[in-house]
């Protein structure tokens, strides 16, 4: 999943129809949907690309904090939205409430929920098995994705408040019966791209991707990188040609 935080219409063009072999999802960060001009021109070339879309999770919180879900999910199919995401990362939405929004949505469409706070310390604090449990109650309810929220920073979420990979809790994740393949990571910087192509696998689903490294992600999946080019070559390889 890209990351369009309001790119001018022509860039981002340029981006989707040079990469969109690599692209499953185009994210409109938080609001932006709301006040990007082209956005029908945005979504029309999405689809002709045979590349998906949704909105930020943020712009979900908006109007679930002004009681406005109905005109949300309006305002999804004014957009013919096939993808909605549902999140609770700034506002005070119980996750057990956040759950009830998921399966209410997954009636009309494909629903990406997301766990995890932006908040460092809230998310700091969280304990790994009440994570499972949010992305464990989300799933059941009826997402076909849950996102483990990392800010496009790269702070918060899966990670500390100076950027670091919290490893225990993801060990913990992936070490229960969730399935992985259901588990969106955020993943902005190379650095946590690389970490997750090299723990999980090259199909691994991350998310938050600048559009202008979409391309440098797929050299790191394909070991086409020095972060993961002898991961993918065979045992004993890379001291062969030490040797020679």
């Amino acid at each position: 999943m890209a990351i369009d935080k309001g790119l001018p219409y022509n860039y981002f063009a340029d981006i989707v129809e040079s990469a969109s072999d690599h692209l499953d999802f185009v994210k409109f960060g938080w609001g932006t949907s709301v006040v990007t001009r082209d956005m029908e021109k945005k979504i029309s070339l999405l689809h002709s690309e045979g590349v998906a879309f949704y909105m930020g999770g943020t712009l979900f919180e908006k109007y679930i904090i002004q009681d406005r879900f109905n005109q949300f999910r309006e305002l999804l199919r004014d957009y013919g939205a096939e993808y909605v995401e549902v999140s609770n990362g700034t506002i005070d939405l119980n996750d057990a409430r956040k759950s009830e929004y998921v399966a209410e949505l997954a009636k009309d469409f494909k629903v990406i929920s997301e766990v995890g706070s932006k908040d460092n310390v809230r998310s700091e604090n969280m304990a790994p098995s009440r994570w499972i449990s949010y992305i464990s109650d989300d799933i059941d309810a009826g997402a076909q994705l849950v996102t483990l929220e990392t800010r496009e920073s790269g702070h918060g979420g899966i990670c500390r408040p100076n950027g670091e990979l919290r490893f225990g809790l993801v060990e913990d994740i992936l070490d229960s019966p969730i399935d992985v393949n259901k588990l969106l990571f955020e993943a902005p910087s190379m650095e946590l791209q690389s970490f997750f192509v090299r723990r999980i696998g090259a199909d691994v689903n991350l998310g938050n991707i600048a559009p202008a490294e979409v391309i440098g992600l797929e050299t790191i999946r394909l070991g086409l990188r020095s972060e993961t080019l002898l991961d993918f070559e065979p045992v004993g390889v890379s001291s062969q040609r030490a040797t020679l």
